[in-house]
């Protein structure tokens, strides 16, 4: 009885996300699957839906978004094995943003005692 509650709660929370943040977070999860290389672009969607992309753009996205009369803009930005996303539209935004841990340690050899004796 408690599964069907909890379902009913997991399908009520997704009908609160909007197209806009779920478009979002689907481009963000293509970034992350894109591959090692660094790029930078930005994905206009127009009113009547249609896509333009512009590869590099230094523009500010919201500026951007005025300037093509876009619905939403998308910012892409991958560097570093890190991935960052900026969202815009009239009403929402977001950002989304995984980085790559700045320094890592080396794995311990399985025989080196992970522990101190102290006599």
């Amino acid at each position: 009885m408690i599964a069907g509650i909890h379902d009913f709660a997991a399908s009520r929370d997704k009908k609160f996300v909007s197209p806009f943040l779920k478009h979002a977070e689907e481009i963000f999860r293509a970034a992350q699957e894109g591959g090692p290389d660094d790029c930078e672009m930005s994905i206009l969607v127009s009113r009547d839906g249609g896509i333009h992309m512009l590869a590099g753009d230094d523009w500010g996205l919201e500026p951007l978004r005025m300037h093509h009369g876009a619905r939403a803009a998308y910012h892409i930005s991958r560097k570093a094995g890190g991935v960052r996303v900026e969202a815009r539209s009239a009403d929402e935004s977001c950002l989304m943003e995984k980085r790559q841990p700045a320094h890592r340690l080396p794995a311990m050899p399985p025989d080196f005692p992970q522990y101190l004796t102290i006599q």
